[in-house]
């Protein structure tokens, strides 16, 4: 008898579930259940269709359920929410939206991949006035929509994390005049202090008004922005840019278990406490590959990552799932700026005993044109030299160096170390010694003149 797989939710966690299950066995049925009309599209790319750096809206599709038919048997419903789970009998409760009807599907394993929604903050005035969030395709079109018709000016973005400067970036790019409002002392909190001033200085470069430690306190009647400090605000619009909370109200309905930051519990193979129930995505709670405690990071790579485990475990193959490193990018005008690891913060709070190594130099050969300078910061361990995160800001080659870290981390290469990696150099891309190099270098005498040495 075929085994039957149902799966909540499509975009990167569940629509990747589906097609990487189907690709491990032939014979399973996979049935997708979306709420909303699109089943997989690219949510990184909205800010830049928005800012018509993409210009095509199609190209922002990597399938449709008639796609996902004929190229791999999938039933994929769209305009049908999943309402309940019965886990003794092993079925779900759906509800189609657009007849109104539910109906009942039983299933051999369920997957949960129903996401995050936008977590809007209790501002006075908010829901009464010109707002928007960017969490999906209907959100986007919404935008683009007040975009066409009213031709705005100006924007009072409400967040500074990755959707509030890329959305900064693309409408000014739009010439709009924009309001970059952060609650917290600094813009992209997963960099540490001194590499966010950096990019504050290049969005403050380009025209933006940041306005920083100062939270929104009231949307008055005209729009105006009212700040905890007193400071008014005038725009044409807002976008609230400030998080996003995971959705997990099916799984707790079902009686499956939460995690302390709010995700749907996992196991190292994707299961939940039900294990005939599996979820992935930005609902989950995952695990830190460096401390081992528990987090959420709501990126794109996770989802895709706990996809393949959850199938492969499924398909019975399975592959243990090793924690995150919350690796991220992002473009600031002509800064890049990428993460993975923790950050300073994090590991004040964790207690852990660590050293930090921090270099400056050009991103390839300085006598070769374009040279850009490059800043990499990189925490350690202060006895073991076990990296423990990493931060690189520049204006190219920011993406590779902090791949080449991530992979350091994962393959538990020493900081030290990084000195022995032959890069590959050529004056157009680097230098003889690259930047991690020189990294590896200064970080072997900071060891060395530890204590007892």
């Amino acid at each position: 008898m075929k085994k039957r797989v149902l799966i909540v939710g499509g975009v990167a966690g569940g629509a990747t579930t589906a097609a990487q299950l189907r690709r491990m066995n032939d014979d399973c049925e996979i049935i997708v259940f979306e709420k909303d009309e699109y089943i997989s599209f690219g949510n990184c790319g909205m800010p830049y269709y928005l800012g018509d750096v993409i210009q095509e809206r199609d190209h922002l599709f990597a399938a449709t359920p008639q796609s996902m038919k004929e190229k791999l048997n999938i039933d994929v419903r769209i305009f049908n929410e999943v309402m309940s789970i019965d886990r003794k009998q092993k079925s779900i409760t759906v509800k189609d939206i657009t007849s109104n009807e539910e109906y009942q599907e039983n299933y051999d394993n369920l997957v949960l991949a129903p996401g995050a929604a936008p977590f809007i903050p209790p501002i006075d005035g908010l829901e009464q006035s010109n707002y928007f969030v960017l969490r999906n395709i209907e959100d986007m079109d919404k935008i683009n929509q007040f975009l066409e018709k009213e031709k705005p000016s100006s924007c009072s973005i409400i967040g500074g994390g990755f959707i509030g400067v890329e959305m900064a970036e693309n409408l000014a790019g739009r010439g709009m005049d924009i309001n970059l409002v952060e609650a917290s002392p600094h813009l992209m909190g997963v960099l540490d202090e001194d590499m966010s001033e950096m990019i504050e200085e290049e969005v403050k470069k380009h025209g933006i008004n940041v306005v920083l430690n100062d939270g929104v306190q009231e949307v008055a009647d005209d729009g105006s922005l009212l700040t905890q400090r007193g400071n008014k605000l005038q725009s044409d619009f807002i976008i609230v840019a400030t998080g996003v909370k995971p959705q997990t109200q099916l799984a707790e309905k079902a009686g499956l278990s939460i995690g302390k930051t709010g995700g749907i519990q996992i196991n190292e193979f994707m299961q939940t406490s039900d294990d005939s129930i599996y979820a992935v995505g930005d609902a989950v709670e995952s695990i830190s590959a460096i401390t081992g405690n528990p987090l959420r990071i709501p990126l794109a790579w996770p989802a895709h990552r706990q996809s393949y485990i959850a199938s492969k475990h499924i398909a019975g193959d399975p592959v243990r799932f090793k924690g995150l490193l919350g690796t991220s990018i992002v473009k600031v005008f002509g800064l890049t700026a990428a993460s993975t690891g923790l950050n300073e913060k994090q590991l004040l709070e964790e207690n852990l005993p660590f050293k930090t190594v921090t270099h400056t130099g050009k991103s390839h050969a300085g006598y070769y044109p374009g040279a850009e300078n490059v800043k990499i910061k990189v925490h350690f361990h202060e006895d073991s030299g076990k990296i423990l995160g990493a931060q690189i800001i520049g204006g190219e080659g920011v993406d590779k160096r902090i791949d080449v870290i991530a992979a350091s981390i994962n393959g538990s290469i020493t900081v030290d170390r990084l000195q022995e990696i032959e890069t590959a150099y050529s004056p157009p891309y680097s230098s003889p010694k690259d930047l991690l190099n020189i990294i590896g270098y200064k970080a072997e005498s900071m060891l060395k003149d530890k204590p007892g040495d």
